[in-house]
């Protein structure tokens, strides 16, 4: 028994320090991303991309697996990964539901015309759309707990979508809309992600440390896209759409401190 209980703060400590390394490499890469292309071009632009994702989906891996156990985070990581693929093939192939949009050959390996990079990139925001939508209105009533989940990661792409286009990762047959954005392109992201949350149901979600990672994304976006990268509308949007539920999962947290 002694020894169970030594090993057991052993491993949340090592777990810890995991997590926060991850953090740490994934700050890194967000702001090596913008000195890259000053000082090497377009030519690494893809490879920057590729680690800021990676890293952030690691971190998030990290702090699921150290809430619900390897075997729980894996299942429901490959169950995010898998669905976000389906709707990616069936968006680029039949514009259902977010446009008539493709992929370009920037982003490889590329599976029946989807990067891989793409499902990853579901894995590194949504659980932290979850985790932000169990401070605000709580798990019990699923359909708003996914609703409110689904429009907060809806928010992220108010940043996503016009710096990925900008960079040629994928383009939109008919640019309209929000910054050459299709409007039906953000009702198939709440769809799709509603959905998806619906469908998986998490629980017992690591809060803290999945709301930290939404906040740096959002502080991190607002500055590259303002900055660095030339998009000073879709920032001032992102900056409002992610920072309105920043300021409500804050504002929850306050109350129950307060409480």
């Amino acid at each position: 028994m002694t020894s169970l209980v030594v090993r057991m703060p052993v491993r949340l400590s090592l777990r810890l320090r995991g997590y926060t390394m991850l953090l740490v490499l994934w700050t890194l890469s967000m702001i090596a991303l913008p000195l890259l292309r000053w000082t090497v071009g377009d030519s690494l632009l893809a490879f920057g991309v590729t680690m800021t994702v990676v890293l952030q989906a690691a971190a998030v891996l990290t702090a699921l697996g150290s809430a619900w156990g390897v075997r729980r985070a894996a299942v429901m990581a490959g169950s995010i990964m898998v669905l976000a693929w389906l709707v990616e093939w069936a968006g680029s192939f039949t514009g259902v539901p977010f446009g008539a949009y493709r992929y370009t050959e920037r982003l490889q390996p590329q599976l029946a015309g989807v990067p891989l990079l793409i499902p990853l990139a579901w894995l590194m925001m949504l659980p932290s759309a979850w985790a932000l939508a169990a401070v605000v209105v709580g798990t019990r009533r699923r359909w708003r707990f996914a609703l409110v989940a689904a429009l907060a990661f809806t928010a992220w792409d108010l940043f996503l979508d016009p710096q990925m286009t900008s960079w040629g990762i994928w383009a939109w047959a008919t640019p309209s809309g929000y910054f050459g954005i299709p409007w039906v392109n953000f009702l198939g992201w709440i769809v799709s992600s509603f959905l998806m949350t619906f469908i998986l149901r998490p629980t017992r979600l690591p809060l803290h440390p999945l709301l930290f990672i939404y906040a740096v994304t959002w502080v991190f976006m607002t500055i590259g896209l303002a900055a660095f990268w030339g998009l000073p509308g879709p920032a001032l949007g992102g900056f409002v759409g992610m920072g309105t539920f920043v300021a409500l999962a804050s504002l929850a947290l306050w109350r129950e401190e307060r409480a």
